[in-house]
Formats: structure tokens, C-alpha cells, sequence
């Protein structure tokens, strides 16, 4: 048996694999309300073997949307809408997730493919679609040309701490088995945890744990309206690459007040906090975020989610076996293989051709192979 084939335990709930689906934004969402082309596109990942599907970044109140198409869980009807969604996943053997989040200076995006750059009269005389106000931490926009976001009073601080915790019971009982809180990418719980956006001289900012406090507050608030059989994660910046930002060792400390809230999970990203273009000290490469996720495991003694420019197999399995990390996520490369799970288990050669694909695909496979093998086809 691989390490990536094994199974995961996280409180209650237990992962088939180790293999996740990273929350993908698709933009198709109208009024935060999901829709067919949601059921379809986190469906086909439950098809194909991964165990922990994610649904993506679904904003806790209706100002909190990075766009127009995001999906919502500020309300019950959107809860609705969601669940079916969650009861499909589960069906064919996948945990569901969801991703909730809140944009803060972020807010009032257009789509990539419409230039993400803030909503403006173009997008509201050719889509309807206006912009609404943003508000951050601290009154510094993300980057040349955004909005300068209001900062935030201890009323609006207090009011998002507590939409978190309404859509966290709003998941439970739409049938979601894991939350993933997003705190990375430059979105509001991030932008409290970054020197970079945060320039608060109160309780919300200036020392580390300070800054940290809104995520505390966070992690407190789903897990008061969050089954405790239900396991609870962040997704973090590891390092914001940038001289004067987060570095490694503040997220490690930073996993460890997140574990001692409950926190059960962290998914290793990085930075986003800076504005549109790379970072400098960023060198991409193949995994280049693994050991991040490594020294967190080790250092903050919390199981980790590696994720980032992960495409092959065996390179997934060393990572695991190596235990550098408890669970791989993949986006991009699911996008262009659903069945990638199904295809790393016959590269890993734990069976024989399409052996654990859904018998309603996998029985006519392995027929088709039997043929071309019989007939020297293939």
C-alpha cells in the first residue's frame, strides 16, 4: 500500500486518500447562489478517487464576494442550493469541503478573464455588475490603481468574526464534513496577519499575536457552530516573499495558536498579499511550496496539506511517504484530468487498468483492454 493510498483521520472524519481537491474559483455563481455547472465541476473530481473534494471560495457575507460569480453562504437559501452538491460528493466516496472566505480590500473584483482589476462602468454598462465599497484592516489598497479599502471599525472586525461562524453552521447542515478558513492570497485574514496590509495600532494589529487575533477569533467562532466531529482548516501563506512581510517562522507560530483553537489542518500556500505581480524572492518550481508544509508539520506539530505545481505521481508519493506532508492538493491538474487520482494509482501500480474507477466507467474499460490486448491492438 503507498502512503497516498493510505487512509487520513482528521477527528471524525476519515479520507479514502490523501489526494485533495484545491477550492477553484469558477465564477459562475449569480447572487452567491451555486448552480449546475458547480454540481458538474466538483462531481467529476468525486469520480474521479480524490478523497477530499473542496468547493470553492464561498464568501461569508455578500461584501466579502472577490466578484460577482462568487459563491455565498450568507444565507439559508444558498445552503440549500449547496446541498445536494454535498450529498453527491459524499456518495461517490468524497469528504466535502468548502472553502469560506472574505475578500476585505480583495473585494469588488472583475473575473480573470475580464481583467481582474476592480469593478468599474464597463462592467456595469456590459454585465450589470457595479462595484461596491471595500474595507480592510488598515486603509491601504492592494496594489497601484485599487481602491483605498475603508478600515475597519470594531463593529464591522466583530460582525465578520461572526458571519464566519453563521456560514460554518450554515456548511454543517448543508452536508459539508471539513472547512478550509481561507487566510492566504491577500484575502481579510490575511490581510490581518500580514505587516504588510496591517498597520493597526489597537488590539487587531502591531505585534504578531496581535495581528493574529482576528484568525484566532476566526478559528473560535466556526468552532462554536462547527460539529466537533468535523475537522477545521486554514489555508496559509506560508511567506508573503517580501522583505518586511510574513516569513515562515511567524506562520509556524502562527499554526500553533491555530491548533490550540481547534485548527486540525494547514494547507501550505504563499504569498498574494503584495499586489498582481510576483514577488522577486518567488523561484517557482515543481513543489516549490513542500517545504513549507514540511517545516510546519515538524515545528507546530499540526498535520499539514502540500499544495502548489503538483502534477506527478510519484513525486506526490515521496512527498507523503517522507512525511513531509499528510495530504496533497492539486487544482490546475485536475482541471485538466479529472481522473488524475485514478491514473497516480495505476502509475503507483496499485492494480490493474481502471481497477478503482466507478464500475459504471471502469467495467467497460477494462473490457476495452482485454479486446485490444486479445487483439495485439494495444
Amino acid at each position: 500500500m503507498t502512503t497516498m493510498f493510505s487512509r487520513l483521520t482528521l477527528r471524525g472524519v476519515t479520507f479514502k486518500n490523501r489526494i485533495a481537491v484545491s477550492p477553484m474559483s469558477q465564477y459562475r455563481a449569480k447572487g452567491g447562489f451555486a448552480n449546475d455547472w458547480h454540481m458538474v465541476h466538483l462531481g467529476r473530481f468525486a469520480m474521479g478517487g480524490a478523497a477530499l473534494v473542496y468547493a470553492e471560495a464561498t464568501a461569508v457575507e455578500r461584501s466579502g464576494r472577490r466578484t460577482h460569480g462568487d459563491l455565498g453562504l450568507w444565507n439559508d437559501a444558498q445552503a440549500d442550493r449547496l446541498r445536494p452538491i454535498a450529498a453527491f460528493l459524499e456518495q461517490e466516496g468524497a469528504v466535502p469541503g468548502i472553502q469560506l472566505s472574505h475578500a476585505g480590500r480583495k473585494a469588488s473584483e472583475r473575473r480573470p478573464w475580464h481583467g481582474e482589476t476592480p469593478v468599474d462602468a464597463e462592467d456595469e454598462t456590459e454585465r450589470d455588475e457595479a462595484p461596491w465599497p471595500v474595507f480592510g484592516p488598515s486603509a491601504l489598497p492592494y496594489a497601484a490603481g485599487w481602491p483605498t479599502p475603508a478600515e475597519m471599525s470594531e463593529a464591522d472586525i466583530n460582525r465578520v468574526i461572526q458571519a464566519f461562524g453563521s456560514a460554518a453552521q450554515r456548511a454543517a447542515e448543508a452536508g459539508f464534513k471539513i472547512i478550509e478558513v481561507y487566510a492566504a492570497h491577500g484575502f481579510l485574514v490575511h490581510q490581518f496577519l500580514s505587516p504588510l496590509s496591517n498597520v493597526r495600532t489597537d488590539q487587531w494589529g502591531g505585534s504578531s499575536e496581535s495581528r493574529a487575533r482576528f484568525a484566532v477569533e476566526v478559528a473560535r467562532s466556526i468552532r462554536a457552530h462547527w460539529p466537533e466531529r468535523y475537522p477545521l482548516s486554514f489555508r496559509l501563506s506560508a511567506t508573503d516573499w517580501i522583505d518586511g512581510g510574513l516569513e515562515i517562522q511567524d506562520t509556524v507560530e502562527i499554526a500553533r495558536m491555530l491548533r490550540a483553537e481547534g485548527v486540525d489542518l494547514i494547507d501550505c500556500s504563499s504569498g498574494g498579499v503584495g499586489g498582481k505581480d510576483r514577488p522577486r524572492r518567488m523561484k517557482i518550481s515543481e513543489g516549490f511550496q513542500t517545504e513549507f508544509a514540511a517545516e510546519i508539520r515538524r515545528d507546530a506539530e499540526i498535520a499539514t496539506m502540500a499544495v502548489g505545481f503538483l502534477w506527478d505521481a510519484a513525486f506526490c508519493e515521496n512527498l507523503l511517504a517522507s512525511g513531509k506532508a499528510d495530504m496533497v492538493a492539486l487544482a490546475r491538474e485536475l482541471l485538466d484530468d479529472p481522473n488524475w487520482p485514478l491514473r497516480a494509482a495505476q502509475h503507483l501500480e496499485m492494480g490493474s487498468n481502471h481497477e478503482f474507477w466507478p464500475i459504471e466507467a471502469g467495467w467497460w474499460l477494462m473490457k476495452r483492454d482485454r479486446l485490444l490486448s486479445k487483439l495485439g491492438l494495444r
